[in-house]
């Protein structure tokens, strides 16, 4: 029997598999809602989500490169979404910083508008999630958290910003706990999106282990 996630028969004896395959079953959620509220507007579903992310984050990050590693996209492909979003009048270039050769997108009150119309298209997903449980939801982000972590340790997403990879994230001694807040971490209040995350410096094998 082949050991493959997408091979039904071996799908049936393995919990990782139907994860997985839980998994891609998701992704598909989020791309079917994105192309919902792209079509609807006239962008595209990167355009969107480029435009909630500027959004939401400090301008350090909302340059082209660090956009390309967000999205796992090249830069010449921001690059061209910007131009569009330029275009239409929804994002403007910043080259107030030191590099001449590099700029912030800021939004335009245009662009915010476009953002407070789209940034809901994942409410259909979080309606659904608010009929668990919160012990399974807990559980759920707990799982979700330490699954982002090790597939950033491992090369396969580029990005993140959860508690685990952070400077300021501390298990020494059994517990979850933030030196910057300096207070206890419940299951709840882990991050996955932290705008005071620092990278954690790596160990020799290239890993930054949260020691759990």
């Amino acid at each position: 029997m082949k050991k493959s996630s997408f091979n039904i028969e071996f799908q049936q004896h393995s919990v990782t598999s139907k994860i997985v395959v839980g998994l891609e079953r998701i992704s598909e959620v989020f791309k079917v809602l994105l192309w919902e509220h792209a079509k609807a507007i006239g962008l595209s579903p990167i355009q969107i989500q480029i435009l909630i992310f500027i959004n939401y984050h400090k301008k350090d990050l909302c340059n082209v490169s660090h956009l390309a590693m967000e999205f796992n996209i090249t830069k010449p492909t921001v690059s061209d979404a910007i131009k569009v979003l330029n275009k239409k009048g929804y994002v403007t270039k910043d080259y107030s910083s030191h590099d001449s050769r590099t700029y912030s997108i800021l939004l335009t009150d245009l662009g915010k508008k476009v953002v407070v119309s789209t940034e809901n298209f994942a409410d259909p997903l979080a309606n659904q999630l608010n009929t668990i449980g919160e012990a399974d939801l807990e559980n759920l982000l707990k799982s979700l958290s330490k699954l982002i972590y090790q597939l950033n340790n491992s090369g396969i997403l580029t990005v993140q910003r959860t508690c685990y990879a952070c400077k300021f994230y501390d298990k020494s001694e059994g517990r979850d706990y933030c030196t910057l807040m300096e207070k206890e971490l419940l299951t709840s209040d882990i991050r996955l999106d932290c705008p005071e995350y620092e990278q954690k410096p790596k160990d020799d094998d290239g890993s930054s282990d949260p020691k759990s």
